[in-house]
């Protein structure tokens, strides 16, 4: 089998190539590269290898990044140290999801799971919706966001959002010590990847947190104002149509 991996990190590299050669000493590794664009400029002019092992923080980016320049029909199955790009790696071509440092057990499941997919496609099932039908086998809400400030990363537990905007086609994070950082997900995905017993998406701007709304109050034409605990330049309100709804939730 034909082994293409996309990684950054020399140590991590080293790990998977040997676990791969101690599950079968078959496996051929076609090529190791380390960011987005030899990514990219790699997958345009080589046969496509039969499976991806993908990092998902490279040199240059993130590897979502690839999927927006090129079409990849090969399944792929990401590796990273985080947990918060779980969700968003499922909406791809990815077969599986393993956090480094990367357990033996864990990488001969995904390939198992790769065969059994390989195979099903050989016997005329269809491999993207095949793929397209796996599900995590329990849903994990994300439990932190890695920021990027300059060349520094930082960590923000979601206890400590108050809640997330957009502003000028940018989607931030506010902090309950009104801090504002940029993140980079939309805030549909983020309604998928943050727990809807605690967050509510209260309009096309805004998500925000059950422990930041210091006080409900009626406003015109049956709308809600919410008063958030955390100063915000825009008034955070609800749509006559989902006041009913917003009310439920916060007496769930």
């Amino acid at each position: 089998m034909k082994l293409l991996i996309i990684e950054d990190e020399a140590p991590a590299f080293r790990r998977l190539q040997k676990l791969l050669t101690e599950i079968n000493p078959d496996h051929e590794i076609v090529e190791v590269i380390d960011s987005v664009e030899d990514s990219i400029n790699w997958l345009k002019n080589h046969q496509a290898p039969d499976l991806i092992f993908m990092d998902i923080q490279l040199s240059d980016g993130i590897s979502f990044e690839i999927f927006d320049k090129i079409n990849i029909t090969k399944p792929v199955i990401f590796t990273t140290a985080f947990d918060e790009y779980m969700l968003r790696a499922f909406k791809v071509n990815s077969i599986d999801y393993l956090l480094k440092p990367i357990k033996k057990e864990d990488l001969e499941a995904s390939l198992l799971k790769y065969r059994q997919i390989h195979q099903s496609n050989n016997s005329g099932i269809n491999l993207n919706e095949l793929i397209s039908h796996i599900k995590l086998d329990d849903k994990k809400y994300k439990s932190r966001f890695l920021i990027k400030l300059g060349e520094k990363l930082i960590s923000v537990e979601v206890d400590n959002v108050a809640f997330f905007y957009t502003h000028n086609g940018l989607v931030y994070l506010k902090t309950l010590q009104e801090k504002s950082y940029i993140v980079d997900f939309t805030l549909d995905e983020l309604s998928d990847q943050l727990d809807p017993n605690t967050f509510y998406r209260a309009n096309r701007q805004t998500l925000i947190q059950f422990k930041a709304i210091k006080a409900v109050h009626k406003w015109h034409k049956g709308k809600l104002l919410i008063e958030p605990i955390v100063e915000h330049q825009e008034k955070i309100t609800i749509s006559t149509e989902k006041a009913t709804d917003f009310k439920n939730w916060l007496g769930a």
